[in-house]
């Protein structure tokens, strides 16, 4: 297939994408992107030598896959005013948009397209992140596996076979990093209360963070969660007493209903931008 990607709307998401296809050797010619804000375009092109535009009309001339990544709130009026040339060029299709499903995409640019509908999170700024995707029937599995690499670049992704499980994504996923901030935000007050200075409360906190996760993706394949919490936890002691307090609050239900709550917010955001 055509490897010339244009990305409509430069902004950090699309930045981490484009920074992870460069670092892969994709060439920065046959990228392009189109950026309102000249500030974004200038620092794109200094800083990876990809094509560059204002208006997105030029920016997709010739590009075999469209990556949307603009705010959920605009995408409608950009897929509308691009319909023609998606019509004349029949791209690979790929947004990053939360709450907009590809039903909704593929009306808007004018039908009979590959969608490729993703959910990627901030932590793909350091390569570090994960997405979840969802193909249209339409999609082949070379526009899967283009797709793959394309979101590849920014971490781990994660195929769903139901669309309807994108909201799910999005709020365990794409909102998560901020619940793991709340967490830390939360430790560091916590350790400050308890007589901490506030730069040695956010060290230990932060740290402990980091070392979690990597316990969590790093550990052997029998260590998921629930084990390394057993693990970490002997009897009578000062973690057990915390565990407690936790559950005796209910910190699970809690959690259950934050994410239930985001999930219910995704399907809000798609009908109010329909």
């Amino acid at each position: 297939m055509n490897d010339s990607i244009a990305f409509i709307g430069g902004g950090n998401m699309a930045r981490s994408l484009i920074g992870g296809l460069v670092a892969q050797g994709h060439a920065p010619a046959s990228i392009r992107v189109a950026e309102p804000v000249a500030a974004l375009r200038e620092a794109l092109h200094a800083d990876f030598g990809v094509a560059v535009f204002e208006q997105g009309a030029l920016a997709v001339e010739g590009a075999g896959t469209w990556v949307l990544a603009t705010k959920p709130q605009v995408l409608r009026a950009v897929c509308e005013g691009l319909a023609p040339q998606a019509q004349r060029s029949r791209p690979l299709v790929v947004s990053i948009a939360a709450g907009i499903t590809a039903v909704q995409l593929e009306r808007w640019l004018g039908g009979n397209l590959p969608i490729v509908r993703t959910m990627p999170n901030t932590p793909a700024l350091l390569g570090a992140g994960v997405t979840g995707l969802f193909a249209s029937e339409r999609v082949d599995a070379a526009g899967r596996d283009f797709a793959n690499a394309l979101l590849g670049a920014a971490g781990k992704t994660v195929w769903i076979d139901d669309e309807a499980q994108m909201d799910a994504v999005t709020a365990v996923s794409g909102s998560g990093p901020a619940y793991v901030f709340l967490l830390a935000e939360a430790m560091i007050d916590a350790g400050i209360r308890e007589g901490l200075p506030a730069e040695a409360a956010r060290t230990l906190a932060l740290q402990t963070v980091l070392g979690a996760a990597r316990m969590l993706t790093e550990s052997d394949a029998d260590a998921d969660a629930r084990e390394l919490r057993r693990r970490v936890t002997s009897p009578g002691g000062t973690t057990q007493a915390a565990i407690e307090t936790f559950e005796e609050r209910g910190f699970r239900a809690l959690v259950a209903d934050a994410i239930h709550a985001a999930r219910l917010r995704g399907a809000e955001l798609s009908a109010a931008n329909d």
